[in-house]
């Protein structure tokens, strides 16, 4: 049965959203404030967190924060704080959707079912990506050895950074195949992307330079994320 932590001080709203929860088929562990949040999601296989902003000890923010440092479980938000500066700053702190009170329980159920949607499509596509990982890849003058932990380019060998190697190991497993920044940093870095995080750029940008004339075939994809382009392609 699919676990939801509900973080939410007012019990009232609590036990009306448990009871929803409940009786559409989800397990719920419920926390009245944020101490209590962090250490259930530490000891609960925890499919996603209902997370209201305004708590007792720590606020939201505070406990997304922390949440984030460990863990990508996908977080909506729930406040009565419905200004746009503050949904772009929940969104920026890892957020993955935003309920403004008050709301319909259709509603909260719809996002809730779309948010558990997403992080099993997210999953799903990780685990056929670190499928095959062991098999050596080709492109152009680039021979690429994983096992050996190896990348050749015209047979000699390229200095690369761990995340370098993996990054490049996962656009030659998928030529033509655009990865979101949000994507790359889950499947290479194993982090949550957070908007104006720069880690994949600065790398990207790296990893051009060494493959030299090769870079040009890492591609831009304007406002989604990068791709190798498939060979032969203009």
């Amino acid at each position: 049965m699919t676990t939801i932590l509900l973080v939410e001080d007012a019990n009232d709203l609590a036990q009306v959203i448990i009871r929803e929860l409940e009786g559409n088929g989800y397990r719920v562990v419920h926390a009245s404030n944020g101490p209590s949040a962090l250490r259930l999601h530490s000891k609960e296989e925890t499919a996603l967190v209902v997370l209201d902003w305004m708590l007792p000890e720590l606020d939201g923010l505070e406990v997304l924060r922390r949440l984030r440092q460990a863990a990508s479980t996908p977080v909506l938000m729930l406040t009565a704080r419905g200004e746009e500066t503050d949904r772009v700053l929940g969104l920026e702190l890892g957020a993955d959707d935003y309920l403004t009170k008050p709301f319909s329980m259709r509603e909260f159920i719809a996002r809730v079912r779309a948010l558990l949607r997403r992080a099993e499509i997210v999953q799903q596509v990780l685990e056929a990506d670190h499928s095959r990982v062991d098999r050596c890849l080709s492109y152009g003058p680039l021979h690429f050895d994983p096992q050996a932990h190896q990348a050749l380019l015209d047979g000699v060998a390229l200095d690369l950074s761990p995340t370098e190697f993996a990054l490049l190991h996962l656009l030659l497993r998928s030529p033509g195949r655009a990865f979101s920044r949000s994507y790359l940093l889950d499947t290479v870095w194993r982090e949550t992307y957070v908007g104006g995080d720069r880690s994949v750029d600065n790398t990207v940008l790296r990893l051009r330079k060494k493959l030299g004339v090769l870079g040009e075939a890492i591609e831009t994809v304007w406002g989604i994320g990068y791709r190798l382009r498939p060979e032969g392609g203009a």
